[in-house]
């Protein structure tokens, strides 16, 4: 007996109606369909309802219901690694096509993904276009993404995934893909030159993919990190609904699913999160050497989302209406970041510069610079956070050492500082300014950062944090008191740092900004100005 013919998307969309029917029936509520580009989802109650398309695409094939029920346990799998509470079954749709529901007898017409429903308006791309998607949001996911990748499984390094051609192939077939979709006007204004920088950067960067290989950094991770895909859920930032359907697109490198959400931030007007989102991922991972790949994974990610509009756009129930605006108008957003991304880089974020905090503990200094990272996307590097990572410890870890042994003594300390000179430069090598938050109350440290500013060629400011001794002492008090820093330093610490402290000599003032509270950051902008480069920041309002 021959098997039954696959279903049409008429025929599909047909059958969700039903299930809809009876899900409001049974429920004695209205049910809410929504539809993406490859998918239904019902929402009725508490539980929601995912079913797939019969597609078949150049990154998807799903046209089967045998390969629609193997992506849904996929589905079931990859998802619940970072959101097991959401994801529950995999259910049959059964019964007549006109009368469907969900499991009992009878033959299988399509399989649905069970999961716990949640309010649409925590989802981050509300939060984003409503104005209330919060750093502290962002630094939570960041960290939880550290921890997903430091656990993901890691691709062979001879194995399909990963490789710099696949990389770069994957880039150009999203720029061969999207040209059928855009008027010949746009192919010249933004493909032709997305793809003569491609074609000029994909050589360049082949050594570090190959390095990124070999090294593990390609693993199985979520694949579609934009955010539509991410959603607050009792307080904390939940990643759902990554790629399940095509390997290739999640057994991918780190800071290309960094890369996406960075991206997207971006693209909703939001360039301090997105800063600030890969600087807290770096902190946490430590992964300095994924920055360099940032800028192509970025325009990579702008282009996967522009094609997605513009194919949702020409889907029925989309042509002709407002929905359909809407993506072009989406699509075009995304195009014209890519573009930006590729060819005015400096626009989006600081050209190299080497900025080093100057106080004693308690000064401020990493709360500047946490500023700059959002306000010119710089990135920061800790002295406390390499200091207990070179030690095998997290951040937040207590190292029990006394003041002036232990992770503190004068060999740690000296290996810490240079151990920050060679992170600062590789940054400044990616083209990324960088802010290196510690103490810098010697001289030697202060001379061997201006040497690497002198050998690299980029600007060196100093930022001499001037804060008075009641308040330093008020301040580290009650940093103690909350336990949630990285640092160690007490009182004990601070008079340590008093009495041996090398004051800013004459020969350095010319590079010295000296910043007493409140934190001034246009003053910070004017100082590198002053170096000659005007455009080094693009600070919050200028």
């Amino acid at each position: 007996m021959a098997a039954d013919p696959e279903p049409t998307l008429p025929q599909q969309a047909a059958l969700v109606a039903a299930l809809r029917q009876h899900l409001a029936a049974q429920t004695g509520a209205p049910v809410l369909l929504l539809e993406t580009h490859i998918s239904w989802v019902l929402v009725a109650g508490e539980r929601a309802y995912k079913l797939k398309k019969a597609l078949r695409t150049p990154f998807l094939d799903a046209h089967t219901l045998a390969l629609r029920h193997a992506q849904g346990l996929e589905e079931l799998r990859l998802n619940r690694r970072l959101a097991p509470a959401l994801y529950l079954d995999l259910l049959p749709v059964t019964g007549p096509a006109a009368a469907p529901r969900l499991g009992g007898p009878g033959s299988v017409l399509e399989w649905a993904v069970a999961m716990r429903a949640f309010a649409q308006q925590g989802l981050w791309q509300h939060l984003a276009e409503h104005g209330t998607l919060r750093p502290e949001m962002v630094d939570a996911l960041a960290l939880q993404l550290a921890q997903f990748h430091a656990a993901a499984a890691v691709a062979p390094p001879d194995g399909p995934w990963g490789s710099g051609a696949r990389v770069r192939d994957a880039l150009q077939d999203n720029l061969n893909e999207l040209a059928p979709l855009l008027e010949a006007s746009q192919c010249a204004k933004v493909l032709a030159p997305l793809q003569a920088w491609a074609q000029a950067q994909g050589p360049r960067l082949a050594p570090l993919f190959a390095r990124r290989l070999a090294q593990g950094f390609v693993r199985e991770g979520h694949g579609d990190l934009h955010l539509g895909n991410v959603v607050q859920i009792d307080g904390q930032p939940t990643a759902f609904d990554g790629i399940d359907f095509n390997p290739a697109l999640r057994w991918i490198d780190t800071a290309d699913d960094i890369a996406f959400l960075a991206m997207d931030l971006q693209a909703h007007g939001l360039p301090a999160l997105a800063h600030r989102f890969v600087n807290a991922w770096v902190e946490a991972s430590g992964d300095v050497q994924g920055l360099r790949l940032l800028p192509w994974y970025q325009v990579n990610r702008a282009l996967v989302r522009a094609k997605v509009a513009l194919l949702r756009a020409v889907q029925p129930g989309e042509r002709g209406g407002p929905g359909e605006a809407r993506d072009r108008e989406s699509a075009q957003r995304y195009l014209d970041l890519a573009v930006a991304l590729a060819t005015q880089p400096a626009r989006l974020q600081g050209r190299p510069a080497l900025l080093l905090m100057h106080g004693l503990a308690g000064s401020g200094k990493s709360t500047l610079a946490l500023a700059l990272v959002q306000a010119m996307g710089a990135l920061r590097l800790r002295s406390d956070v390499q200091r207990k990572r070179l030690a095998g410890l997290a951040p937040g870890q207590a190292s029990g050492s006394a003041l002036n042994a232990g992770l503190y003594d004068a060999a740690n300390t000296q290996h810490t500082y240079r151990h920050l000179l060679r992170l600062a430069a590789a940054v400044l090598h990616g083209g990324r300014p960088v802010v290196l938050d510690a103490s810098f109350l010697r001289r030697a440290p202060r001379d061997a950062a201006r040497r690497l500013a002198r050998r690299l060629g980029v600007p060196l400011l100093i930022l001499d944090l001037v804060v008075d001794e009641a308040t330093l002492r008020q301040r580290l008090l009650q940093r103690r008191q909350a336990g949630q820093d990285p640092s160690e330093a007490d009182a004990a610490v601070l008079q340590a740092q008093l009495a041996s402290a090398e004051a800013l000599q004459p020969d350095e003032m010319p590079q010295v900004l000296r910043l007493p509270p409140p934190l001034d950051l246009q003053a910070v902008h004017d100082a590198l100005a002053r170096q000659g480069a005007s455009t080094l920041c693009r600070m919050a309002g200028t």
